[in-house]
């Protein structure tokens, strides 16, 4: 079996079908996989699927050989599948750092009444927690703005507090959505090099949405390409970029420029 596996799911909303009979597979640990096509090809749908958020109508999703179609959404994420989103989902009127914390509550051992009084494991728990959040935030060259508002800074920034907030939930599986949106050309690929590099050292396999075809075919070592819902095409970025049917439903003439 693979490490992750998405096979022959559909998602329907009324008469609308969001994704048809789609499969797809990460075989591994440490693997990276993209996910294209065109706006409203079902990409955040199949995340959002994955996640619990939405309940296929047929099909399973296996994670470890785990179902993970009747599961809350929360029960899959402490199963070890994290997310970002589209649209950063960061709370403006705490700090950075605050933000990449309340990641930890997965992983944290002691209980809410050890906070409360204080007890020595939790004191040590905490520390713990907020010496790794500091160091993801300065893997993220985030650390000069640990005590900023997270209201307070640009799209840009917030998309890699975001990143640094999803890692802090310890992911084995990460689900990235237009994780460079908002960046600068620099920051993307200062992005996508250490997307790389984490997925390598810590063995986090990655499911990536990415717009930016650069960005994508830089990152991902195999493509599945979405239209209305459908699988039109998979394999490596220079299979997919070849592909006559992704030219026309998707790349045209920005393929002439990757």
């Amino acid at each position: 079996m693979s490490f992750f596996t998405v096979d022959h799911i559909s998602l329907q909303f009324g008469g609308l079908h969001a994704l048809r009979d789609l499969s797809l597979s990460i075989a591994d640990e440490g693997k990276i996989h993209g996910l294209i096509g065109p706006n409203g090809a079902g990409k955040t749908s199949l995340i959002n699927t994955i996640t619990g958020i939405y309940r296929c109508t047929d099909g399973h999703i296996l994670f470890r050989d785990k179902d993970l179609v009747d599961l809350a959404p929360h029960k899959i994420a402490a199963l070890g599948i994290g997310r970002t989103f589209q649209n950063v989902e960061i709370v403006g009127d705490q700090t950075v750092l605050n933000n990449v914390l309340t990641s930890f509550h997965l992983h944290l051992q002691h209980g809410g009444w050890g906070s409360v009084f204080g007890l020595p494991q939790a004191r040590r728990g905490e520390r713990e927690a907020r010496d790794e959040a500091m160091s993801l935030l300065e893997m993220f060259d985030l650390g000069k703005y640990s005590d900023v508002l997270a209201g307070d800074l640009p799209f840009g920034i917030l998309k890699r507090v975001e990143l640094a907030r999803a890692l802090g939930a310890r992911p084995q599986l990460l689900l990235l959505d237009e994780p460079t949106s908002g960046m600068s050309e620099l920051d993307a690929e200062e992005t996508i090099a250490l997307l790389r590099r984490l997925a390598q050292e810590r063995k986090i396999a990655l499911l990536v949405v990415e717009h930016n075809m650069r960005v994508i075919m830089n990152l991902a070592e195999r493509l599945t390409v979405l239209n209305y819902g459908q699988k039109i095409a998979e394999g490596t970025p220079e299979e997919v970029q070849n592909n006559p049917e992704v030219i026309s439903a998707y790349l045209g003439e920005e393929h002439k420029d990757a």
